[in-house]
């Protein structure tokens, strides 16, 4: 038969293609499962790039986006980490929920490797497709019932957010001073009375000084410094932030050559850029402002003309400082003055100058969106400071979904356990092989809990057959302790988790792996080849 691909198109098929997308989903699922649970283990990242830059993390998510792989299998299950299948994939993952980056990988890998031993006895990946579904169905059904939900009682629901928070933060950087940073974290989504813009919290690192030393602050925190002979303190601020070239007072025209026949003549050309420049500065001052933000460089000679008006003048904010100053202030990002009924201007009742460790930075107070705050990260190193600053965005995204929705669930395993003894149930009705199916997926729930226990040392067979015989008690609260190494009550523990993580690992977990079992065949398409042209 004449092939229909091309010379250098690889083709795999059958069971050669199952079995490749089987080993290579599984392989990225080892590699993060060592990180789940409290006493998960760091991954040093090193990049290929210039400067080799190195990470420490333990974040499912970072160390997902850091891998190159070759398996088509593997990418499929790093792109499985979405709520959404139409949107970038690990990222939606994250920054929707926020947390369980991990989890999903590892639940897709084990049921992946429940699948591989179903199809090595001839049962085909449809049957075992359609126990899956069963299995989701039920799992997530014994989950909605057993939630809890406080959204009526103020004090409780705070209660379930603090649990929720050092729950999160646990099996993070910053898990010695959980208590401390839960309460940060829980304070400053409660500000956003219900909103889930993460961009009115901002994040700002600063080296120095112990993790305790990190605080909550209200307001908008620049890290620029007020130039000479500027204003130090401005009340009742009205804001002009921009993104404009501040430097027309030069002649850019490349290459062009200026002919005089005296230095009279320079000095004219001299005056007639700073001419240009005074107006352009004139615009500006006319919108009736005392405090002007530019993301690029604001020149010596325009700086002494906004000094003489009395308007602070900022020069060189990065982009991502100026957008969020311009949200939490309501103003507009301008970048022409000619009209300026047309420009929104920021407004804040304090903008003064502040000093964290040894930096100066400028603070602004009583802004227009009054949920803004800011959070200073202080630690010792910025490798430190980056898995801190990761560690604290997980735990924003779950509160900021939790406080939309409030149901609660323990933590601990306990949700793995309750989900694997309903599908048991449901298993041992269930007629034909699908019930196989279904059995192979109560397993892999249970191997979650499993994980979790492996990874802080202890002996989680003894633990997993103990558990399981407390969750055949009615209205069971029982989970891995991993602090005193035993079954303990989750719910005494204060351990917590949001539903809705649950569900998102749950649901992506299962498409990924279904998305796998599907395969039959790969095709990797011939190498694109450049013409010779000579």
């Amino acid at each position: 038969m004449e092939r229909v691909l091309k010379d250098d198109a690889v083709e795999e098929k059958g069971e050669r293609a199952r079995m490749a997308a089987f080993i290579g989903a599984m392989a990225i699922a080892d590699l993060v499962k060592t990180t789940l649970g409290p006493k998960g283990m760091d991954k040093i990242l090193q990049s290929t790039g210039r400067g080799r830059s190195v990470t420490v993390t333990n974040d499912g998510a970072t160390i997902l986006k850091s891998l190159h792989i070759d398996n088509p299998a593997a990418k499929v299950l790093v792109g499985s980490l979405v709520l959404n299948a139409f949107l970038d994939i690990s990222k939606v993952q994250d920054d929707e929920v926020g947390d369980g980056t991990t989890s999903v990988v590892v639940l897709a890998g084990e049921l992946l490797r429940e699948a591989e031993k179903l199809v090595n006895m001839k049962i085909h990946p449809m049957t075992i497709i359609a126990g899956y579904r069963m299995a989701l169905e039920c799992a997530r059904n014994a989950l909605l019932e057993r939630t809890m939900d406080n959204k009526e009682n103020i004090d409780k629901f705070r209660s379930d957010l603090m649990n929720i928070a050092m729950t999160t933060l646990s099996s993070k950087i910053l898990s010695q001073d959980k208590e401390y940073f839960a309460e940060l974290a829980v304070d400053a989504v409660l500000r956003l009375k219900g909103s889930t813009n993460l961009e009115a919290i901002q994040i700002l690192k600063k080296p120095g000084g112990s993790l305790k030393d990190s605080f909550l602050d209200e307001g908008f925190i620049l890290d620029k410094k007020i130039g000479l002979g500027q204003p130090k303190r401005i009340e009742n601020a009205k804001i002009l932030v921009a993104n404009t070239a501040m430097d027309t007072d030069k002649v850019k025209i490349y290459g062009a050559r200026v002919r005089v026949d005296s230095m009279a003549k320079v000095a004219e050309i001299e005056a007639a850029e700073k001419q240009k420049m005074r107006e352009k500065v004139q615009k500006i001052i006319g919108h009736g402002i005392n405090c002007f933000v530019n993301r690029q460089l604001i020149y010596n000679f325009p700086e002494e003309l906004f000094a003489d008006a009395g308007i602070l003048a900022i020069e060189h904010a990065d982009f991502e400082g100026i957008e969020r100053l311009a949200l939490v202030t309501g103003g507009d990002i301008a970048s022409t003055f000619d009209n300026p009924e047309s420009v929104k201007l920021g407004h804040c009742k304090v903008i003064e100058e502040i000093m964290i460790g040894e930096d100066k930075l400028i603070h602004f107070s009583g802004v227009e969106m009054g949920q803004a705050c800011t959070i200073v990260l202080r630690g010792a190193s910025e490798h430190v400071l980056d898995e801190a600053e990761r560690s604290l965005h997980d735990a924003l995204c779950v509160l900021s979904q939790t406080v939309n929705d409030t149901r609660v669930l323990f933590g601990g395993g306990w949700p793995e356990m309750v989900m694997a003894k309903a599908v048991d149930d449901l298993a041992r009705k269930t007629p034909g092989k699908k019930s196989h199916a279904i059995d192979a997926f109560s397993r892999a729930l249970q191997a979650i809990p499993t994980i979790i226990a492996d990874n802080a040392g202890l002996d989680s067979a003894e633990l997993i057959s103990q558990l399981r015989a407390e969750h055949h008690k009615e209205n069971c609260t029982a989970g891995i302790d991993v602090i005193t190494g035993s079954v303990g009550d989750m719910q005494k523990r204060g351990i917590s988790e949001a539903f809705k993580v649950k569900q998102a690992i749950l649901l992506s977990a299962t498409e990924a792996a279904e998305m796998i079992l599907r395969v039959d065949e790969i095709i990797t398409c011939a190498p694109r080849r450049r013409e010779d042209r000579m």
